[in-house]
């Protein structure tokens, strides 16, 4: 079973992303900061770690960016989430070594097929 670790400060966006998740049976881990996400990523090593950008402690595209270059971590896939949309927020998510990018408003139906595609490919 995939395991995905979903970052995010926003608890009723974090309960809706896993929420979702769990339909696809993925194993999934929350926290609701930066530091402790990097924290569970040395510890649990997720398939995926879905990162919010606004967060306390550490942004998303921090962790991403420590995890990437970690030699020990840097498969892990990264799935930046974010409520901005613009184009200078995709190329900070780049930026950072993230593999993928979602804004949003996005639905739990868009969510789920993209993560599927994203664990699929690691197979």
């Amino acid at each position: 079973m995939n395991k995905i670790l979903i970052a995010d400060d926003e608890r009723a966006l974090r309960l809706l992303v896993a929420g979702t998740l769990e339909i696809g049976n993925y194993n999934i881990l929350e926290t609701d900061n930066g530091i402790d996400a990097l924290k569970m990523a040395k510890k649990e090593r997720p398939d995926l770690a879905i990162l919010d950008v606004m967060m306390p402690g550490m942004d998303g595209y921090e962790v991403c960016k420590k995890i990437k270059t970690d030699p020990k971590l840097k498969d892990i896939k990264i799935l930046i989430l974010t409520a901005k949309g613009q184009q200078t927020d995709k190329i900070a998510a780049k930026e950072a070594l993230a593999d993928y990018y979602l804004a949003k408003p996005f639905s739990p139906a868009e969510l789920l097929v993209m993560v599927g595609e994203i664990l699929e490919d690691e197979k």
